[in-house]
């Protein structure tokens, strides 16, 4: 019976040292996967740290782009200021001319006879200072057909 104990004592121990390799295994391969796994967590770590640093710099990019679009907002609305200005000086412009015309028509309405009586009077003018022309020239081409003729004459005799 002490053979029954020894051997089942022995049994119980080479059991043990069976488990206690399988759990030597077990606890190494855990070591390398933690190994890895705290690796992999320094690089995320680094990452971590850059994906901050950039996200810092785009946020001050982002908060400089927004005030520089705050500054030419500001700028725009003078300009349509201006625009309206410009627009309202047109306006009134127009209204001006508007009222011109008006009032030149109305003249021209008024005067219309008086008009029409300057234009006769200087269609006249002008067919009287023609004829004036025409008899002038008539003149001097008779002064000169009587030149042309005595000039024949006085050939003619020598």
């Amino acid at each position: 019976m002490q053979i029954i104990l020894y051997l089942s004592i022995a049994v119980i121990a080479i059991a043990f040292l069976i488990l206690v390799i399988y759990l030597s295994k077990t606890l190494k391969s855990l070591q390398v996967t933690l190994d890895s796994v705290s690796k992999t967590l320094v690089g995320l770590e680094k990452q971590l740290d850059g994906v901050t640093r950039e996200t810092t710099e785009l946020l001050h990019k982002t908060n400089a782009l927004a005030e520089d679009i705050q500054h030419k907002s500001k700028s725009l609305n003078s300009v349509v200021v201006a625009v309206k200005d410009v627009g309202d000086t047109v306006r009134s412009f127009n209204g001006s001319i508007q009222k011109v015309t008006t009032s030149v028509n109305s003249q021209f309405e008024e005067n219309k006879d008086k008009i029409a009586a300057v234009v006769q009077w200087s269609q006249i003018f002008l067919e009287m200072k023609d004829k004036w022309k025409m008899r002038k020239q008539n003149e001097k081409s008779i002064v000169e057909d009587e030149q042309v003729l005595q000039k024949k004459r006085v050939r003619g005799r020598n």
